[in-house]
């Protein structure tokens, strides 16, 4: 390996005759120099001592939930553009984890993902999208470690309890399924499955799942837990040694780089296995950068999972924009690659699950941080940052106060790296755009003659990755479409024979769960329609509503004309809406004010503020049954609101003040079987 780095060495020697390397002609970059020791800290990287731990890799959430929602949608190529920019190796974040949502039903935070058993004689494994992301993910990384984690459950594992632990043998199975079907329908091998989000564990379960995992043949599927905090979970495995035998990894959520006495004392694997959350500008990729060192530098994490892949949803939802990178509007094709994808790549492109970092890892002396990795085959990385406290915040937990200033730092490689000839240099300053470096590849360090030593100028913000490997790539497509808002025009008649994917494009289930379905009973206009097909609440993980709804549109349309055709199937207690001007969504969906047009199979209809139903504008009686078709029209215009019912007006000029603008909706009222179809939206403003 020495020999060979030294050949390649020579060979680019032209380019690394500067002992300023990467700083002439290029005014503003780094000034990197060899063998010139200056004032500072001196910074040692040696393997003579043994190693440290295995690195596991970095990666990001799809789900927890619908973060993906509206990627499925866009059109190619940028679809496919998308997916280089996450998970192509050697272009872009390069991840090397992918962790999905075992879909629940529930609201789980932008919106539902639909279970692969909605009801306990009931198995499909072709709803929702993980399935296709995961798909999309092996084809270009065949090495990338897949998990899945529950965040909510179907209603009948809890028979009539909130609770996912009534039948512990039944929750396992269901789990199990998921893994299986995963195998048998996609050819997709799950590495890690969790417990139960952010909630809590029954320490019994974890150990009848391991069970079950090892009956079905699934020994090599490792148990992360619990994807919480540190504690109780660490304290529990040291008081129960069959629990900590069975649990493979400790995962924590928003670490903030620190772990806890009790889950170092385990000896096990410790996971960041949710983190960032964070809005996706370059505030944000400083978080994500200082995360990615100092987890492991202060908290003897070996992976860190980020929250979440890419942002596909609605950006008005909870936490909008908070993805690696920003695909939100399949209707125009536009989206941006932002900074924490090549944040992401300064560790991602240069490391593998596999590799270990050194001993030799730490704090700068004047702010900042380095780790080192190696694959103990002669490789080696090593990855500098210096994001500031300002610009480096991540929305959880509180930052405490630190400074980092202007500073050289010099680094002395020794031990099997004493040897190393060249060093690969990338690059990236966060901040004004004038001074801005996005994964800049600098011209490499000629170490031969300075014994292994180099210095750095380190200003705040940066990043720095100097790594024997030389396939690094930065990767670009052209421009994408320019953004472009919701079409103020919109259908969908639903007319799908054999849907690829099940649930109907831009629209974004926020309580219950909305599917293409194939009406056998109706061979004329309504075959083919859209149904919500939850009977019974599921185990929520959020505050889902007590009344279905699926939301749809451009968050800023104040004027708009909304049309469905509608279907009760519940006779006597059914009902089912449409919405204009709806404006909350996600975890806060219980919440929703706007426009609410409900009919009843009892024939009663009823004009609402709110999707709980509280703020009651109009109600009356209405020729309405279960089992029939029915065409609503809601038409809100500034101030007032009026409703036809099959082309006739039920009520008119009704006025409504708040909220001034949202999303169109359709909706049941409760967890009932109801049928949509020939939906219209038309938005003057």
């Amino acid at each position: 390996m020495a020999e060979r780095l030294l050949q390649a060495s020579r060979q680019r020697r032209v380019k690394a005759m500067t002992a300023a390397a990467g700083s002439a002609g290029l005014a503003g970059l780094p000034l990197l120099l060899c063998a010139l020791l200056v004032p500072g800290g001196a910074y040692v990287l040696d393997d003579s001592d043994g190693l440290g731990r295995e690195f596991d890799g970095i990666g990001a959430v799809s789900g927890g939930g619908a973060t993906s929602r509206l990627l499925v949608n866009y059109p190619e190529p940028y679809r496919s553009q998308i997916l280089d920019y996450l998970f192509k190796p050697n272009f872009g974040a390069s991840l090397h984890i992918l962790k999905v949502e075992i879909g629940g039903d529930g609201q789980t935070t932008d919106g539902t993902e639909p279970s692969h058993m909605h009801y306990a004689l009931d198995e499909n494994y072709f709803r929702g999208y993980e399935w296709w992301l995961m798909k999309e993910a092996k084809k270009r990384n065949p090495d990338i470690i897949l998990m899945g984690l529950p965040w909510s459950f179907p209603g009948w594992l809890g028979k009539h309890y909130n609770w996912p632990y009534v039948n512990l043998q039944l929750t396992a199975y269901y789990v199990m399924t998921w893994i299986v079907g995963a195998k048998h329908y996609h050819d997709l091998d799950i590495d890690y499955i969790g417990i139960w989000n952010e909630r809590s564990f029954d320490i019994n379960y974890i150990k009848v799942l391991r069970r079950m995992l090892n009956y079905q043949g699934l020994d090599r599927v490792k148990i992360i837990a619990s994807d919480n905090l540190w504690e109780p979970i660490s304290a529990s495995m040291l008081l129960d040694s069959e629990l900590l035998e069975v649990i493979d990894v400790i995962g924590a959520h928003y670490p903030g780089t620190h772990t806890v006495k009790d889950a170092k004392l385990t000896k096990k694997k410790l996971w960041s296995s949710e983190d960032f959350s964070t809005l996706n500008n370059d505030a944000g990729a400083g978080c994500l950068g200082r995360i990615l060192n100092q987890n492991y530098i202060n908290g003897y994490m070996t992976a860190t999972i980020a929250w979440n892949l890419v942002a596909s949803y609605y950006e008005q939802l909870p936490y909008g924009r908070c993805g690696l990178m920003t695909a939100q509007e399949p209707w125009s094709g536009h989206y941006v690659v932002e900074s924490p994808i090549w944040v992401s790549a300064h560790t991602t492109q240069f490391t593998q699950p596999g590799w270990y970092y050194l001993k030799t890892v730490g704090h700068l002396e004047k702010g900042g941080s380095y780790v080192a990795l190696t694959d103990g085959l002669g490789n080696l990385t090593i990855i500098v940052e210096t994001m500031s406290h300002k610009h480096s915040k991540c929305i959880r937990p509180f930052l405490p106060y630190f400074n980092v200033s202007h500073q050289f730092a010099t680094f002395v490689l020794k031990g099997s790296f004493s040897e190393i000839p060249e060093l690969q240099v990338w690059y990236t300053k966060l901040g004004r755009p004038s001074t801005r470096f996005l994964f800049k590849q600098l011209d490499s360090l000629w170490l031969l003659d300075s014994g292994g030593t180099f210095t750095l100028e380190l200003q705040e913000d940066e990043l720095f990755t100097l790594t024997t490997l030389t396939t690094g790539t930065k990767g670009s497509y052209p421009l994408p479409p320019k953004s472009r808002p919701f079409p103020r025009i919109y259908k969908d008649d639903f007319n799908v024979d054999y849907p690829f994917f099940s649930e109907a494009p831009n629209f974004a289930d926020q309580t219950g769960v909305f599917e293409y379905f194939t009406n056998i009973e109706d061979p004329g206009e309504h075959r083919f329609t859209l149904r919500q097909v939850l009977n019974q609440r599921p185990i929520t993980w959020a505050a889902d509503a007590y009344s279905t709804i699926s939301i749809i549109g451009d968050y800023k349309w104040s004027n708009l004309t909304v049309t469905c055709d509608v279907y009760i199937e519940t006779p006597e207690k059914g009902g089912v809406f449409i919405a204009g001007r709806v404006n909350k969504g996600g975890i806060l969906i219980r919440g929703a004010r706007g426009v609410f047009f409900w009919i009843f199979a009892n024939g009663t209809y009823r004009v609402t503020g709110d999707l709980a139903g509280w703020i009651i504008y109009a109600l009356g009686h209405v020729d309405v049954t279960a089992k029939k078709w029915y065409t609503l029209t809601l038409i809100i215009n500034g101030r007032f609101s009026s409703g036809m019912l099959n082309g006739q007006y039920v009520w008119t000029n009704i006025p409504v003040s708040f909220p001034k603008n949202g999303w169109a909706a359709i909706g049941t009222h409760s967890f009932e079987f109801a049928q949509f179809d020939n939906f219209h939206v038309e938005a003057s403003s």
